[in-house]
């Protein structure tokens, strides 16, 4: 993909968004980082702006095995084509926290998983980049 295409989608995860999406019967059994990148540009203003921003941020607006996040895409998209079972028979990765608090201090409210997976499929969809 060239950049000027995905440098609109909405959601930021250390594993490219196409994945998900991608014609397959299992799902990998990893945990996902997930943070919204209007959250992202909203944090680097906000970290600029504010003189008592100091140090580093670490954004992680949420944490979940892919069997949540196909859950949660299954319940906004009944009709898209998404694998049911994980790849493997292991017990799921698990899950971990990330502290918010130093982020929070930026004034910054996480934008919900839901909506940042809803706005990024649409914009996915938008660009052709998938169909349902």
């Amino acid at each position: 993909m060239r950049a000027s295409k995905i440098s609109s989608c909405n959601t930021f995860e250390i594993v490219p968004k196409a994945d998900l999406f991608a014609a397959r019967d299992t799902f990998p059994n990893k945990t996902h980082r997930w943070v919204d990148v209007r959250d992202i540009a909203m944090a680097h203003i906000q970290a600029y702006e504010l003189p008592t921003a100091r140090g580093r941020y670490c954004l992680v607006g949420s944490i979940l095995h892919c069997s949540e996040t196909m859950k949660i895409l299954r319940k906004l998209y009944p009709t898209l084509n998404l694998p049911e079972k994980c790849a493997d028979d292991k017990p799921y990765e698990p899950t971990y926290m990330v502290s918010q608090e130093k982020t929070k201090s930026l004034g910054i409210d996480f934008t919900p998983l839901e909506v940042s997976l809803k706005d990024t499929v649409e914009s996915l969809r938008e660009k052709n980049f998938v169909s349902f």
